[in-house]
């Protein structure tokens, strides 16, 4: 298997995500158990908010966009995990109905200091609805093994 390792990683190479709906039901079902607002829970109430109809979770919304970061590179990565996000954005309500795209640009990439054998990369991914308006937008480090010598990985 081809495995991205932190050399994959230049900075203005995107990965690209695979287009998902969020249903009513699992929107129900997530806010129930992680975010039971009026709003996630329930159709009316989710018409008379300013969000203008059921609308996920903004943690709904950025858990859909980690499986689409993992979907798009991690899951064929050498990742080491994550320190943290830096920005995350909710520019827009997510409806019951709406298809979520988008995808993971890098923004920058450099060896560990403290650690030689990993690399510490900064991207950002966007999120986008069917209508192509932007609904979410994160910043954030993946931090990435360098290529062992002789080991097969992806370039381009």
């Amino acid at each position: 298997m081809t495995t991205y390792t932190f050399e994959d990683f230049t900075p203005g190479r995107r990965f690209e995500f695979t287009a998902r709906t969020l249903t009513a039901e699992e929107i129900i079902a997530f806010a129930q158990e992680f975010d039971p607002q009026p709003m996630h829970i329930d159709e009316a109430a989710g018409r008379a908010s300013i969000l203008g109809g059921l609308a996920a979770s903004g943690w709904h919304t950025s858990a859909v966009m980690m499986r689409m970061l993992y979907d798009a590179y991690i899951r064929h990565s050498a990742s080491e995990g994550s320190p943290g996000v830096d920005r995350m954005e909710w520019k827009r309500p997510v409806l019951a109905g709406d298809t979520l795209c988008g995808h993971s640009e890098v923004l920058d990439a450099r060896v560990s200091r403290s650690r030689p054998q990993i690399g510490i990369v900064r991207m950002r991914a966007e999120v986008t609805n069917q209508c192509g308006e932007i609904v979410a937008i994160c910043d954030y480090i993946n931090m990435m093994r360098l290529a062992e010598k002789g080991a097969d990985h992806a370039h381009g």
